[in-house]
């Protein structure tokens, strides 16, 4: 029996999350770009830091990855809370080392009613918190296809 707020079809959010994080992995592995999950690196907006773990990075090719695998509600409506989350992604990009190239790496998900994804929808609701130096990339599991939605312009 599924659980409220949970993927249907899944065992739970969390293996939904795992098992993007490896989708995700296995992407930027294609790409010649080798990360390591949990990645941990210090953090902080003042001269005090404190480690914090990024789902996926590396300190060679200087790479942080946040990974998201939200989709719109069951009825269609914007997931909220889970778009919370999405922002503090993006503050602890905003205070991480500024030499790390920083991706939110999303599932590509396409609400046919509002004619947008929810990548679209962020960008659009909260372009004012994302840092200018953050990739927002979005991620079809289908075609395993992903790309910069921010580089669009």
């Amino acid at each position: 029996m599924d659980k409220p707020f949970q993927r249907i079809g899944s065992k739970s959010n969390a293996h939904v999350g795992s098992e993007f994080e490896l989708n995700a992995s296995q992407f930027f592995q294609n790409q010649d770009i080798k990360l390591t999950s949990n990645f941990k690196i210090e953090v902080g907006v003042s001269k005090l830091k404190k480690e914090h773990a990024f789902d996926l990075g590396c300190a060679e090719q200087k790479i942080l990855v946040e990974c998201k695998a939200h989709t719109w509600t069951a009825g269609g409506h914007v997931p909220s809370a889970k778009l919370t989350v999405w922002n503090e992604a993006m503050y602890y990009f905003f205070t991480a080392p500024s030499d790390f190239r920083k991706i939110l790496f999303v599932q590509y998900d396409f609400n046919a009613r509002r004619n947008e994804t929810l990548a679209e929808y962020y960008i659009r609701t909260y372009q004012h918190l994302i840092p200018d130096d953050v990739e927002l990339w979005e991620y079809n599991e289908s075609t395993k296809f992903a790309f910069n939605r921010l580089s669009e312009g």
